[in-house]
């Protein structure tokens, strides 16, 4: 179905679209600035909000896709979060996957790191992905075969001259490892917040501590956004992103623009055999690890150092759960 598709006409329209819902999104910011009060609302749970904006700005999309497109599916945030089914609803037709403001704790903070999140998905493969963060004026676009960009001008990752490089020999040491608390607070011993926090530490003690676990990561990075967490990982800035319990509009561009970039993305869990061949991720599973666009070194090409780093990845970080109906 994609060679029906106009992909360079959608993916000027995306762009543009996601500038015009960003520009949004910092005309809210700037009125909260000058003393204008905005409520926020909790969802599931006190880390789990929403504000007038967030739903303002996903109408703002949805009008406009709907206008220029209206054969065309959509999946909003707001519009999902407000539905009694938590199915996974995405089929093979041509559907928009929008968050309108990933990163809404740290928009009610006036904490930067927000964007607009704006995924074309085709036969269930993300092929256009647009991500703006206004306050940064930072654009993150990509469409299959396009390449992918930051600003429209930087292709990325960053770092391509000589080459770009390849994964440490011993990774995750070396890495910038980013990871999320996710909004599952339970405090349940044995529930995903503990065993994220378990994780965390063997990524990041000693190599060796840990019962051999640890991985001397450079640093955790947590932004708050796991739509931003992607694009710095196809920026290169972040060698690894491991989370569950996002939802596709979460991940969708951003993975879009990771792949593009020649970055990985498979499952968070560690399968029972991990030296069994790695699957692709699946859209809608809201358990994923993402590694960063490699090349090759002297002994490895940029795949294998990629497999080798997801591989160690699971040697140190135990299962979450995130089950839902439809995936």
């Amino acid at each position: 179905m994609t060679h029906a598709l106009d992909l360079d006409q959608i993916y000027a329209f995306a762009v543009g679209l996601g500038r015009r819902a960003g520009e949004l999104l910092l005309a809210r910011a700037e009125q909260r600035i000058s003393g204008t009060a905005e409520a926020v609302l909790e969802k599931d749970s006190a880390v789990d909000i929403v504000t007038q904006t967030d739903e303002d700005v996903e109408s703002f999309i949805r009008n406009a896709i709907q206008a220029q497109y209206p054969t065309h599916k959509f999946l909003g945030e707001e519009t999902y979060a407000k539905g009694q089914s938590r199915d996974y609803l995405i089929d093979d037709q041509p559907t928009w996957v929008v968050d309108p403001l990933d990163g809404t704790v740290n928009y009610t903070h006036l904490f930067p790191m927000f964007c607009v999140s704006i995924g074309f998905v085709v036969e269930q493969k993300p092929v256009i992905g647009v991500i703006y963060s206004p306050f940064q004026d930072q654009l993150f676009s990509s469409c299959t075969g396009r390449g992918a960009w930051l600003n429209e001008r930087r292709r990325l990752p960053l770092l391509q001259k000589p080459s770009i490089p390849p994964m440490p020999a011993h990774a995750p040491s070396q890495c910038v490892f980013a990871c999320e608390w996710g909004k599952d607070r339970r405090d349940h011993p044995d529930g995903n917040l503990y065993r994220k926090i378990d994780s965390f530490l063997n990524m990041a003690v000693e190599r060796g501590g840990r019962e051999g676990k640890g991985g001397m990561v450079h640093g955790v990075r947590s932004l708050g956004s796991a739509t931003l967490d992607l694009a710095y990982t196809a920026m290169g800035s972040f060698d690894i992103w491991w989370e569950g319990g996002c939802w596709e509009w979460d991940v969708c561009a951003g993975i879009a623009i990771l792949l593009e970039a020649g970055g990985l993305v498979t499952t968070a869990n560690p399968p029972e055999d991990i030296n069994a061949p790695i699957e692709d991720f699946k859209l809608g599973s809201r358990l994923y690890l993402a590694i960063r666009p490699a090349g090759p070194s002297s002994t490895e090409t940029a795949r294998e150092s990629q497999e080798r780093t997801v591989r160690e990845v699971w040697r140190r970080v135990r299962n979450l759960t995130y089950e839902r109906p439809g995936c």
